[in-house]
């Protein structure tokens, strides 16, 4: 029990880190370039983004943990979270490219990218431990919005 609690805390850890560093990108330009650009009149309003996120990121860190508690030397934990690595990258990439660059349609071809990464993810973690796969769900389904906000974003814009 305290190894799993172990993973699952320098999990949440390392996922919240690059939550931050990702919203540090953001703000460089959420209140400038962002609110300039025309939005769809399903946007969110932008206080829901950090709250939102942030449950994300710990979500996606107490799935990553329970697997990796697992034991890294199995064949499929190690996939799962390899995979779970990528998808953690592109995440943040992600905000770099779509803030940091100003680059919409970038930044949609790396969502799009990432959404299928985290669907592989999930199937890994599904061989190791249903829950991971299963905390992993809202964040497939909130990374789905994005990707259409992405897009309407990058349409009217």
């Amino acid at each position: 029990m305290k190894r799993k609690i172990f993973y699952v805390v320098l999990s949440i850890l390392i996922c919240c880190t690059i939550g931050f560093l990702s919203s540090i990108v953001t703000q460089s330009s959420v209140n400038d370039w962002y609110l300039t650009l025309n939005k769809p009149n399903f946007n969110p309003p932008n206080w829901i983004f950090a709250p939102v996120w942030t449950t994300m990121y710990i979500l996606m860190g107490i799935s990553a943990g329970w697997v990796w508690a697992k034991g890294f030397h199995h064949k499929w934990v190690k996939t799962g979270l390899y995979h779970f690595g990528f998808q953690l990258l592109l995440n943040g990439l992600w905000s770099i490219i779509f803030f940091g660059l100003k680059q919409p349609f970038l930044a949609l071809l790396v969502i799009l990218a990432l959404i299928v990464v985290l669907i592989l993810t999930i199937k890994w973690f599904g061989i190791v431990s249903k829950v991971a796969a299963i905390l992993l769900i809202p964040y497939l389904l909130w990374l789905c919005f994005a990707a259409v906000l992405n897009y309407k974003i990058w349409e009217m814009n």
